[in-house]
């Protein structure tokens, strides 16, 4: 069976539109049709070659979207044939059955446990969750990457209290959930820093109570004139060093922490006044927001199908699978919060 996929194909350049061979299933493997893909910075980056050398060319690529179950391999006891299913590149439970590789004119492409930017992917079973009830497929892409990374920063990793300020910095697809899992959390004020005024826009919609835009502003004057002695916990969202060591100077004393979440281009360093710590300060790490599938996705789907946000909003208009590269660079340019690809359109 042949199936269309975006590959990565060279560095910088658009996505090839290819008809790839399907593989046979090994253990652990699981065909999925999928109905919606999106994208996150990480593609971006891919795309870019700002991760560094890439060894895999050609690739397929995406690891966030939404489907049905075709067929499964054998040790496969979590999902079944007709199953609506997340596809996310956070591992859960079942079986990991590692990287699947397609056939293109005589040419080798790798994919990784989960790839999205195709009609169809073989992923292996632990990339894998079922839908949420009353999560409609398309919205369900935001459990795939955006909404464990950024929900699960303010829930899991700086464990916002009601009442609690946060600051989060850079409102795109994750810092659009992170403002939704600090609403959802009870903090306030939940302030969103952004330079793009649709994003700004799209923050006050999904739980920020104030915006800043940081140019031509002094950003962490601005928050203290919110919050004086600074805010309780800072979210980074956006793998800019400079602003990874802004939002921990914006945390106050005693007791201030701040998650990067955002990937930094390789080579990238930062630079820290080591004094912040002994001002009892913590700069955290996280993993996909520290979400565990088995244990999150289902809470974020109610949030998200709760109706207090809209998770559509977050959402581009429709893209093409052809159109892959275009959603990539609109995502690069910050025009759209979070691409979605429909598989239904040509």
């Amino acid at each position: 069976m042949k199936t269309q996929a975006a590959l990565l194909v060279e560095l910088g350049k658009p996505l090839v539109l290819a008809e790839v061979e399907l593989p046979a299933l090994k253990p652990g493997q699981v065909l999925v049709e999928i109905a919606y893909s999106g994208a996150c910075g990480t593609q971006v980056m891919e795309w870019l070659g700002h991760k560094g050398e890439d060894k895999w060319l050609p690739h397929c690529i995406g690891h966030e979207g939404s489907g049905t179950v075709l067929e499964c391999g054998s040790a496969i006891t979590r999902v079944k044939a007709g199953d609506k299913v997340v596809l996310s590149w956070i591992r859960g439970g079942g079986a990991e059955a590692g990287g699947a590789t397609y056939q293109w004119d005589g040419r080798t492409v790798n994919a990784g446990g989960v790839t999205t930017l195709q009609r169809h992917a073989v992923v292996s079973e632990n990339r894998l969750t079922k839908l949420p009830d009353n999560l409609p497929l398309d919205a369900a892409i935001l459990l795939g990457c955006a909404a464990p990374t950024g929900m699960g920063a303010a829930i899991n990793v700086v464990r916002l209290r009601p009442g609690e300020s946060v600051a989060i910095f850079g409102t795109g697809g994750i810092g659009l959930n992170a403002c939704m899992g600090a609403a959802f959390a009870g903090a306030l004020p939940v302030i969103g820093i952004d330079p793009n005024p649709q994003r700004r826009e799209l923050a006050m919609q999904c739980g920020a109570t104030h915006v800043i835009d940081p140019t031509g502003c002094d950003v962490l004057t601005e928050i203290r004139k919110l919050v004086p002695g600074g805010v309780d916990a800072a979210i980074e969202a956006t793998g800019i060093p400079t602003v990874m060591a802004q939002a921990l100077n914006a945390t106050r004393q005693q007791g201030g922490r701040a998650v990067v979440i955002g990937n930094a281009k390789h080579g990238s360093s930062l630079t820290l006044d080591p004094g912040v710590f002994n001002q009892g300060k913590s700069l955290l790490g996280t993993w996909g927001g520290d979400s565990v599938p088995d244990r999150d996705y289902a809470q974020y789907g109610r949030l998200l199908a709760s109706g207090r946000f809209d998770p559509r909003a977050l959402l581009s208009s429709p893209y093409g699978l052809a159109q892959a590269s275009d959603a990539l660079g609109d995502l690069a340019a910050g025009r759209v919060g979070r691409p979605l690809i429909d598989m239904s359109l040509n």
